[in-house]
């Protein structure tokens, strides 16, 4: 008995009682490494002495948070919606405040407080089958195939929770690349679903083989039930774009093997290299006619969180199904509204991103300027990236063609292998945590991505200011330099 004359009493939820699948579930990019950072940054605003003064998140494709400037035009029209007061304020350009009066007419009690409908505000939807439309050259799209989501992540998740089913051989599987966003082993892992890796090509700038994933597609159907293929393009880590016959391959495949493709598109404006170009899978699928057209299963994904945006916080986006069974669909529509609706404001910055201001409009100019001057940096962000890394000996970095990401090699010397080894990290690790306390760099080790044994990578973004990646880049390479000697 205790003193106040309850019995002991065990805790309902222990590491032994609670849900085993989230015990299984990993995300690098907020992972140990990131977690040392935090402690870094607050051991130096107590004074701690540390060989240098700041922390420098290089993990995380957090575009504001790295100092990217927001888009004015978005920015005021959320402001608008926010606060209707201000549509009274004249520093507010007029298409501003039409697009503001749009979006609160369309919300609940025109407030952006109000819930809306679980699949998303039916203009907005509207206004994103247009975008698509137009993107992908007239090609429809009907808003009722359209799901706004909490940035893509939802959508994905939503998607793979449908697709997973059965025990035992009969298992849901499903195919992602390797280097992968970890949001896809994460959820994988959540849902006890089979993940079947399939490996890009690293030697020819990774490039996804078909060959390759007949090979970890006819693996994988000895223990488990095949449903599904994920692509991510432009890739994440990897910072490769497709071409539009690989494309084209990718759906032959899937055609051929009965596949659900899901194809996630959020960097869709990232293109940097000379020669790229992105293809929407929806547009390729149907200039390809109805032999593919009419049969294949697509979710595609898009996030207002890349791209020139960056607003990883509002948490907006959108997911596009195509030939999705109707009594799934069904199905479908009950799951998202467990969760009642994506955050509204987040709708509200999609519509913009999608419904940006036209050439006859007073904010166009500003918002071109803002828009290509962002991009053109990306651009010569990357390209300063793989320059540099690829003067360092042992660092082999392949081209960012797009996205926000350098993914590169690293040669290790055996000694630092082996003592990771005995430390229980992974080389890569070992690496990224020395990098971490020496330099105060923060990257992710490409083990959190997955890599094929024996090789080792980083990710870094390419975000930082170009005075400030200048710094991280010369840090790493002389950092590289000392460790290389140190373990030699």
């Amino acid at each position: 008995m205790s003193e106040n004359g309850c019995e002991h009493r065990e805790r309902v939820l222990t590491m032994d009682t609670m849900n085993p699948n989230i015990k299984r579930v990993e995300y690098a990019v907020r992972g140990p490494i990131v977690q040392r950072a935090v402690q870094i940054e607050r051991e130096l605003k107590m004074g701690v002495n540390k060989p240098f003064t700041e922390v420098i998140k290089a993990n995380i494709g957090d575009c504001h948070a790295m100092g990217q400037k927001p888009i004015t035009f978005f920015r005021q029209v959320l402001a608008l919606c926010s606060y209707p007061d201000l549509l009274e304020d004249s520093k507010f350009p007029e298409d501003a405040k039409s697009r503001a009066r749009r979006i609160l007419q369309a919300c609940g009690g025109e407030s952006l407080g109000a819930y809306s409908t679980s699949q998303g505000i039916e203009m907005i939807r509207q206004d994103v089958a247009r975008y698509i439309e137009r993107r992908d050259g007239g090609i429809a799209c009907d808003p009722d195939n359209i799901y706004l989501s909490t940035g893509a992540s939802g959508a994905i998740v939503t998607m793979l929770k449908l697709l997973v089913s059965g025990e035992g051989m009969s298992r849901t599987g499903v195919m992602i690349s390797i280097p992968q966003y970890p949001l896809y082993s994460a959820a994988l892992a959540e849902l006890a679903a089979v993940q079947i890796s399939y490996y890009l090509d690293e030697d020819n700038c990774w490039s996804l083989d078909i060959n390759e994933l007949r090979r970890a597609l006819q693996e994988a159907k000895k223990h488990c039930s095949p449903r599904a293929l994920c692509i991510i393009n432009p890739g994440n880590p990897t910072g490769q774009v497709q071409s539009r016959q690989c494309i084209e391959d990718v759906i032959r495949f899937a055609a051929t093997e009965n596949l659900f493709l899901m194809s996630d598109e959020v960097y869709q404006d990232n293109v940097y290299a000379d020669g790229c170009k992105f293809h929407s899978f929806k547009k390729v699928l149907f200039e390809m006619g109805p032999e593919y057209s009419e049969k294949v299963e697509l979710a595609s994904f898009h996030s207002t969180s890349k791209c020139y945006m960056g607003e990883c916080g509002f948490r907006g986006g959108y997911m596009e199904v195509v030939n999705l069974d109707p009594e799934v669909k069904i199905q479908l529509t009950k799951l998202v509204s467990v969760r009642l609706c994506p955050p509204v404001p987040g709708q509200a910055l999609l519509d913009v991103v999608v419904n940006p201001p036209q050439p006859d409009e007073p904010s166009y100019d500003t918002f071109i300027k803002e828009r290509t001057e962002t991009l053109a940096t990306l651009a010569e962000k990357a390209n300063m990236t793989q320059e540099i890394l690829n003067q360092v000996p042992g660092i082999k970095c392949n081209p960012v063609q797009g996205a926000m990401y350098s993914f590169p090699r690293l040669n290790l010397p055996p000694k630092a292998i082996l003592e990771a080894k005995e430390k229980g990290q992974s080389p890569d690790m070992f690496y990224c945590m020395k990098l971490l306390e020496e330099t105060g760099i923060c990257l992710v080790p490409g083990s959190g991505f997955g890599q094929r044994d024996g090789t080792y990578h980083f990710r870094m973004t390419i975000l930082p200011s170009k005075e400030k990646l200048k710094i991280v880049l010369a840090k790493i390479k002389e950092f590289h330099q000392h460790f290389t000697d140190q373990y030699s």
